[in-house]
């Protein structure tokens, strides 16, 4: 026990640990918020959209014109959180249907090929339209400063984190399994030729999947938007966190995504308290051990 306290001395340290399993936690709803609509877009489509992590810089670059073009500034921040994710989720609309409608049963290279061209094509728009400036985005007045939990400083913006993602979880899983819609969308991840075969507009279903996750991957970019810098290339970070979770999680399922986004917050949160220099690499050691183990991801299913 004293070699063990004495290589990591934060052990002891109960509220250490507590608040950097709070920001595991929080770290982990961002990443669920913009892995989940991945995973759903692949599920349904059967699409890996390489440009999801492009819709996830667009709204932070969303928040930033949004909030100043407002003249009410005390409400500014909370009506940019509301349109932000909206323009995006047009943003994926139009795109679904001008170009990704058009490749559905194409080869999967030529999807990706394709997607990959959309990141280059974002990103350029984005420079020519703000920039290449670093931009930030204020936090609100009521959550700019700090809590003390167990006495530890804490942000007061991550806790309006903590408290939205799961509520947006919640909401997630009622649509999924309550709704007719969740029911449908869960049909066509397992037989899209049936699906059509009912009657259902497929390709309307399609279209609705991708803005649904397109707004997903919105709303994560519009709560990230006032923690980090808002910057061309943003995007890259997030879609490889992304990818990784989907991946361990596996693509398509939704419960896999959430258990898979929260094991990769702590991971990051507690490896750079532990591990700094290994941080990264320990979250694509434990991705190849999932893939050798169970290829299709932890709550995955093998494609037939």
């Amino acid at each position: 026990m004293e070699l063990i306290t004495s290589l990591f001395p934060w052990i002891t340290n109960g509220p250490l640990i507590a608040v950097q399993v709070m920001s595991g936690l929080s770290v982990g709803m961002f990443l669920f918020l913009i892995s989940v609509g991945m995973s759903l877009i692949f599920g349904v489509t059967r699409i890996v959209n390489l440009a999801h992590g492009s819709f996830y810089m667009v709204s932070a670059y969303f928040m930033v014109t949004l909030i100043e073009v407002m003249p009410e500034r005390a409400l500014s921040f909370w009506i940019a959180l509301l349109l932000a994710p909206v323009g995006v989720a047009i943003l994926g609309g139009v795109i679904e249907v001008t170009l990704l409608r058009r490749i559905y049963r194409r080869d999967p290279m030529m999807q990706l090929i394709l997607t990959f061209g959309l990141i280059l094509v974002i990103g350029t728009l984005v420079l020519l339209v703000w920039g290449p400036d670093n931009k930030s985005v204020p936090r609100p007045d009521a959550l700019a400063g700090s809590v003390r939990i167990f006495g530890q400083p804490f942000p007061s913006y991550y806790l309006l984190v903590l408290g939205l993602s799961p509520l947006v979880a919640v909401g997630l899983w009622l649509v999924f399994y309550r709704t007719r819609w969740g029911m449908l969308v869960r049909a066509a991840t397992v037989d899209r030729e049936m699906l059509g075969a009912l009657g259902v507009n497929v390709s309307r279903l399609y279209t609705q999947v991708f803005v649904f996750g397109s707004w997903l991957a919105g709303l994560g970019g519009a709560l990230a938007a006032p923690t980090v810098a808002v910057a061309l290339g943003m995007d890259a970070d997030v879609l490889i966190n992304a990818f990784v979770v989907v991946v361990i999680g596996g693509l398509g399922s939704f419960a896999g995504s959430l258990i898979s986004a929260l094991l990769v917050g702590e991971l990051q949160s507690f490896g750079i308290l532990i591990f700094p220099a290994v941080s990264i690499v320990l979250l694509f050691a434990i991705m190849a051990v999932v893939l050798i183990v169970r290829p299709w991801g932890l709550l995955g299913r093998p494609e037939e």
